[in-house]
């Protein structure tokens, strides 16, 4: 399933890549894109959203689920 959040607080790649690795770490099978430019990450992850959205908290930003897509 595909999952987009907006994701507020990243600033720099280095924010892109730990919100990236926290998703990883969950679901080493993932697809994850994150863009800081739009405040944005994109998942495909079999994982519920929820528990997405708060691996990427846990990092220490603020997320707000944008869509599911099946």
């Amino acid at each position: 399933m595909n999952h987009t959040f907006t994701v507020q607080g990243m600033t720099c790649g280095h924010c892109e890549k730990s919100v990236v690795m926290a998703i990883k770490t969950l679901d080493p099978a993932a697809t994850v894109q994150a863009d800081r430019t739009q405040n944005r990450v994109d998942i495909t992850s079999d994982l519920p959203p929820d528990t997405l959205a708060q691996a990427i908290a846990e990092e220490g930003y603020t997320v707000e689920p944008l869509r599911q897509v099946p």
